[in-house]
Order: C-alpha cells, then sequence, then structure tokens
C-alpha cells in the first residue's frame, strides 16, 4: 500500500508540475493574444470572464489529506484542472481562429485601398498637375483641381489602383469625357478621367494593376493625359498620398515636389 501511495504521490507532483507549465505556456498565449494580436488588429481583448476555466484548487490542503483512502479525489481534481485546460485551450483556439478572419480582412482591405499610380510613371515625369487650387487651362482662373494629371501618349495604359468594382464608365462631354468610377469598399472610390477608349464595364471587377482603359483626351481636356482622383467617404483626397506601394520614400518627396510645382491644371 505505501508503494502504491508513494507511486500517486510522484505521479500526482509530476502531472501538477505539468500542469503548471501547461497553464503558464496558455496564460502567456492568452497575453499575446489580449496584448499583442488583438490589439494590431483593432480588436477587442477577450475578457475574464470567457477565458475563465481554471479550477482553483487549495492544493497544500490537498497534499496535507494524501492517503491511500482519497485516491479518489486526486484523480478527481487531476481530471477537473485538465478538462478546465482543455476549456481554456478551446477558447484561444477559437480566439486564433476569429484573429485569422481579422487577417483575411486586413489582407482584402489593404488590396482594396488605392495604392499606386494609375499610369506607368518610373522616372515621374508624368505628373502634370497637383491635387489643389490650379488655374484652370481654358478659363484662366484659379479654381479646385481634385486630383492629379497624369501626361503620357494617347494609348498608354491606364490602371485600377486597389481592387473593386467598376461602379459606373460612361462618357461626360464637357468635362471627364471617357471616364471611369471604381468603388474599392472601405469608404475608397477612384475616378479615371478622359480616355480614348475604356475597357472595364460597369459591374466589372478589377484587381490592382489590371488595365481599364487607355489615356486620351475626351471631354474638357487641352491634352493627352489621365486626371486621377480619390475620394474617401465622399471627401476628396491627394492622391499623392496613396502611391506607396509602388514608390521609394526618396522617390515620394520628388514627386511631392513636381505636383506642387505646376501651376495649371490640364482640365
Amino acid at each position: 500500500m505505501n508503494a502504491q501511495l508513494n507511486y500517486l504521490e510522484e505521479k500526482y507532483t509530476l502531472l501538477k508540475k505539468d500542469l503548471r507549465k501547461t497553464q503558464e505556456q496558455l496564460d502567456e498565449l492568452e497575453k499575446r493574444d489580449n496584448n499583442v494580436y488583438r490589439v494590431i488588429f483593432e480588436a477587442d481583448p477577450l475578457p475574464d470572464s470567457i477565458r475563465s476555466g481554471r479550477i482553483l484548487v487549495d492544493e497544500r490542503a490537498l497534499e496535507k489529506r494524501l492517503s491511500p483512502f482519497n485516491n479518489e479525489e486526486l484523480v478527481t481534481h487531476l481530471e477537473q484542472s485538465m478538462q478546465a485546460l482543455k476549456n481554456k485551450l478551446n477558447i484561444q483556439k477559437k480566439s486564433y481562429d476569429t484573429l485569422q478572419r481579422f487577417i483575411e480582412q486586413k489582407q482584402e482591405m489593404l488590396a482594396s485601398i488605392p495604392s499606386i499610380q494609375p499610369v506607368s510613371n518610373k522616372q515621374l515625369e508624368r505628373i502634370a498637375s497637383g491635387f489643389g487650387a490650379r488655374i484652370d487651362p481654358i478659363y484662366k482662373i484659379m479654381k479646385f483641381h481634385a486630383g492629379l494629371d497624369f501626361t503620357a501618349p494617347i494609348g498608354t495604359p491606364i490602371y485600377a489602383t486597389g481592387n473593386g468594382t467598376v461602379e459606373s464608365a460612361d462618357y461626360h462631354e464637357s468635362g471627364f469625357g471617357n471616364h471611369i468610377w471604381i468603388k474599392h469598399g472601405y469608404g475608397y472610390r477612384t475616378h479615371y478621367c478622359h480616355m480614348v477608349k475604356m475597357k472595364a464595364k460597369p459591374g466589372q471587377t478589377v484587381k490592382r494593376g489590371e488595365v481599364i482603359g487607355w489615356v486620351g483626351s475626351t471631354g474638357k481636356s487641352t491634352g493627352p493625359h489621365c486626371h486621377y482622383e480619390v475620394e474617401k467617404g465622399g471627401e476628396k483626397l491627394d492622391p499623392i498620398h496613396f502611391f506607396y506601394n509602388d514608390l521609394k520614400p526618396e522617390d515620394f518627396e520628388r514627386m511631392v515636389k513636381i505636383a506642387a510645382a505646376g501651376n495649371q491644371s490640364f482640365d
């Protein structure tokens, strides 16, 4: 009987050590989950009431009562602790499943936000007019220019700057000429104007970098160019701040100066 008791005591001590080590590892995972991963993905931390599952037992008092007659109590205690740990691991797994969905949503959002130039501009020589107050080339008065003008030969490809759905693709005789609106979701829309020909159709799903049309000079235009706009929540934004995917920091600074220098728009 003493040999059996000693065996049980050793077994219990080892199991208790393993349980404590596993609990410490789980605590660290929970800490990372709440303080790191959920912060990155802007998700609320899981409250302790949801994470609960730990069985609090006075182990010292239990150990004092170790005898050949309470083996069932030891086994019950270990079974309860193991079940509690399994419950907490299951909760943690569900939390990570939720974070995986957040990751997928973030990837979708990052692919949708406009982040490249609408025409190839590796040498940064095609921006002719920037965002803001500019002289209208026809009326010769200061007007608000709601986008960037990219000069390029007629027929130069124009690219969707983010994943989205073509909202409209039509002709505006006295203004934008052949022009396309793309709805990207998350409040973003982009506008591509003065095309010689449009490729994308209303309702079509497009990917970033996909050709949607070609540079022209249709509508109110003084020369071949692509007038490009970015909106978020209906507010016109300076498109130059959305070229982070294809510009180095030094190129971005140079582009900002070029856009600011142009005093007259092309449309």
